[in-house]
């Protein structure tokens, strides 16, 4: 088993985190699930959330509010991304920084929260990079009363 480019590996796990970040402002929860297919998803502690990916979407159609365009009004930056590979390349953690911005004509373009993404991927042949895991670490909360179904302080 040959190791994998670490350039091109970096470009194809950029692709993945910043597609999930595409498709979920676009209210394509059953495209961000696709992501997740072979991936659990945990929560801050590193509980289990979820997995697989009819799990995933379920996560996200009972907790993200969606509007009349069909999305939730927000736009997901994800920045300062930092990769750790395995000797052979073919698996990979990037810890990352994220932001979320929602804005809707009664309630103006802000903030409403940041944190770090810590995820797990792997390679193999017959599908190339996936996710295996995401860690959704929130830091810094604003009024997420737009954006969730329920209170994330008491979720």
């Amino acid at each position: 088993m040959d190791s994998v480019d670490p350039a091109g590996a970096r470009v194809a796990i950029e692709n993945l985190m910043f597609t999930y970040a595409e498709r979920i402002d676009g209210g394509d929860f059953a495209g961000v699930a696709a992501l997740f297919a072979k991936a659990r998803m945990l929560g801050p502690e590193g509980e289990l959330q979820g997995e697989g990916a009819e799990q995933i979407e379920a996560i996200y159609d009972r907790s993200t509010k969606l509007y009349e365009d069909g999305t939730p009004m927000t736009q997901h930056v994800t920045t300062n991304l930092q990769f750790a590979f395995a000797e052979n390349g073919r698996t990979a953690s990037v810890r990352s920084r994220f932001t979320v911005m929602q804005g809707l004509a009664d309630f103006p373009l802000q903030c409403i929260i940041t944190g770090y993404y810590e995820d797990r991927f792997a390679y193999d042949e017959e599908d190339g990079w996936h996710f295996t895991e995401r860690r959704m670490k929130p830091k810094l909360l604003g009024d997420l009363s737009r954006h969730l179904k329920y209170d994330l302080g008491t979720a």
